[in-house]
Parts: structure tokens; sequence; C-alpha cells
């Protein structure tokens, strides 16, 4: 799958928020509770990590032009 220019910009941002998103919760900085100028409070469970990096890989792929979807399923005989 042939990226556009504007596809490409899309799918770089995104990576560099996801990136950004791990580098934080690896460190201990991320945000888990925010409290807005109205004193409403808001709660983030922490992230799954797993999932986040999986996320990563699977952007990184899209930009690299590598299929990240399989075919159909085959059915073969043992």
């Amino acid at each position: 799958m042939a990226l556009t220019t504007e596809e490409r910009a899309i799918y770089q941002a995104r990576l560099t928020a996801a990136q950004s998103a791990y580098h934080e919760l690896l460190v201990g900085t991320s945000a888990r509770v925010v409290v807005d100028q109205n004193g409403e409070r808001v709660e983030y469970a922490v992230t799954n990590r797993a999932a986040l990096k999986a996320y990563i890989q699977e952007l990184i792929d899209i930009l690299a032009g590598v299929s990240t979807r399989s075919g159909p399923m085959k059915t073969w005989l043992a």
C-alpha cells in the first residue's frame, strides 16, 4: 500500500505521539489524574504497555510499507 504525502504525515504524527506516550509511561511522567479549571477531576487508568508497543510497531510497519493485514484464512489437511 503506497501512502500519499498527506497520509504519511498523519501516520508519522501518530507515531511520534505514541512514542512520546510510551516514553512518558516508562519514565513515570504520564498524568494519571487531571483536575480542570472547573474543579472536575478525571482519572486515567495506566495504559496497557504491550498494546501501546504493538500500536507503535503497527505504525512503523505502515510507514515502511509492510502489510499489516493478513490475507484470507487458508485450509489445509495434515
